[in-house]
Parts: C-alpha cells; sequence; structure tokens
C-alpha cells in the first residue's frame, strides 16, 4: 500500500484497523481521503488477509465532514464562474463536472459496501455531513456518548449528494431521516442507538475500541466465505422485494455454500475446539471504477 495522508492502517488478529489520522482537522475529507479511502478498502477485500475492518479515528472527533478544498480543487464545482455571459455550453460542463465529481465521490464510500468483508465504525465526537456518508455505508456502526450525527448540507444551502439520503432510511425511519435532513440538527448518540443507527453506546473511546475489536475479531473467527455471503445477501434485500431476496440466496448458495467449511463447523464443535476456516481468495483483479 502507498505512503498515506489521511489514514494509517494495520492488521491483528485477522482484523484491519483502519483510522482517520488528521485530528488537528477533525478529520475533514480533503482531496487525497477520496483517493485513499478506496484504495485502502479495495485492497484489504482483494487481499483477503483481514476478516474484518475497523474504521475509527484519532483526536476528539470522527469526522467533520467534506473539506472545501474538494471543491476548489476540482474546478469550483460548487459554485458557478460568475461570468455573466457564461454560454448554456460553459454551463453545462460545468454542471456535467459537479455530477462526475459527486459520482466519484459516492463510489469512494460505497467501497464500504462492496468490500468483501464486514466494516464497523467506531464514531467519537462529531459526525458530520461526508462523516455521516461513511458510517451509513459500513456494515456496523458504535459510538460514545459524546457522539453526534448530523446531515449538516442543509445548514449550507444543499442537498446531501453523496450516500446519506440514499442509505439512511434503511437503517432508520423515513420520517426521522426528513428531520434529520430539513433541519440539520444533531442526533446525540443516545437517540441514535434508540432508533437504531448505532449497536452499542459506550462511556469513552478507548472501552470503545476495545469492545469494536472484540466484535470484529468475533466475526474474523467464522467462514470468510459465509460472512460475505451474509453481507452480500443483507445488501440486495435492501433494494429488491422478499421474492427477489429468497431467490437470489437461493441461487448464491447452490454456487457458493462450502461443504467443507460446513463440515469444519460441526467438526470443531464435536471436538470443543474453535473452527479454524480457509481464506477466500486473493482477487488478482483490479478494482473497477466506472466512473471515467
Amino acid at each position: 500500500m502507498t505512503e498515506l495522508t489521511c489514514f494509517s492502517v494495520d492488521v491483528r488478529d485477522r482484523v484491519a484497523h483502519v483510522r482517520m489520522i488528521r485530528p488537528e482537522r477533525a478529520n475533514s475529507m480533503i482531496p487525497a481521503f477520496w483517493r485513499e479511502l478506496p484504495q485502502i478498502v479495495d485492497e484489504l477485500s482483494a487481499d483477503a488477509g483481514a476478516r474484518a475492518v475497523v474504521l475509527s479515528a484519532e483526536g476528539r472527533h470522527f469526522c467533520s465532514g467534506m473539506d472545501t478544498s474538494v471543491f476548489t480543487s476540482s474546478g469550483g464545482v460548487a459554485a458557478g464562474d460568475g461570468a455573466a455571459g457564461a454560454s448554456a455550453r460553459s454551463a453545462a460542463r460545468r454542471a456535467e463536472q459537479f455530477r462526475s465529481t459527486a459520482m466519484r465521490l459516492q463510489h469512494a464510500i460505497s467501497s464500504l459496501e462492496r468490500s468483501r468483508v464486514p466494516v464497523l465504525c467506531a464514531v467519537q465526537g462529531a459526525c458530520i455531513g461526508g462523516g455521516l456518508d461513511l458510517v451509513t455505508a459500513a456494515d456496523l456502526r458504535y459510538a460514545t456518548e459524546d457522539a453526534f450525527f448530523s446531515i449538516h448540507e442543509i445548514n449550507i444551502g444543499m442537498a446531501a449528494d453523496v450516500v446519506t439520503l440514499q442509505r439512511l432510511p434503511t437503517l432508520v425511519a423515513p420520517g426521522i431521516v426528513a428531520e434529520l435532513a430539513y433541519t440539520g440538527r444533531r442526533m446525540p448518540a443516545a437517540r441514535a442507538h434508540e432508533v437504531g443507527l448505532v449497536n452499542e453506546v459506550y462511556p469513552d473511546a478507548a472501552t470503545m475500541l476495545e469492545a469494536v475489536h472484540a466484535t470484529a475479531v468475533e466475526i474474523a473467527a467464522k467462514s470468510p466465505l459465509a460472512i460475505w455471503s451474509t453481507k452480500r445477501t443483507i445488501a440486495y434485500a435492501r433494494e429488491h422485494t422478499t421474492a427477489d431476496g429468497l431467490e437470489q440466496i437461493a441461487v448464491w448458495n447452490a454456487s457458493m455454500l462450502d461443504p467443507d467449511d460446513m463440515a469444519e463447523a460441526f467438526t470443531a464443535r464435536a471436538e470443543r475446539r474453535e473452527p479454524s476456516y480457509r481464506d477466500l481468495l486473493s482477487d488478482p483483479i483490479d478494482p473497477i471504477d466506472p466512473i471515467t
């Protein structure tokens, strides 16, 4: 993995711990963030050495959202050129640039969902705007008592356009999403737990990280193929009918259920030991970026 600006990565107990490492800027999402995130997650998924990913952040806050440099460095996609006589053709090109940029950001966040291994987010302090985009794409979410969540985009005069408005309604009631999106209010951790956005709330970051790592280790001990199958099936079910989901898992298991893993599970239980499953095969194919 190349040298990173926004993240550090280490693997222990078959769990990859991916940390955001810009606490002095509340881990804001600078241009390098959007390049590094999918690179890290796609490589971990393809390599198959880690069986779970914990995503956390250093410092007081998890993530303060999009850094303004994302817009200015991409040609000012958030603002027009101010020229009174700008042609319709120039306006169309600026619009196309904005669309392409938005879709690249969406693709970067979606790396968490397309990963073959589960991603567990550990949130302390602020989780704002793009930070909320990030956690909605994860599989499991945990928070400290001082954490809060905000769809902040409405406060700067825009509708959220990365992934929050699409994924958050699959996690909590649409009315709750609408209230957050329309008002830009902060949702404290206790409320986030109450409505099902986070799995558990902890008194401090150290306690949270210890508990989240333990959960990740527990996941990593299961069959990685069965975990990937389960993750893929849950994601599929969110966007399809029950009938479609039932057919999908029947076809998936007909293709990918591994009798060796089942035999190992039963043998280990009979022998009163922990099962030992083979890793997924590494994926030699480079991830394809559809936004070209």
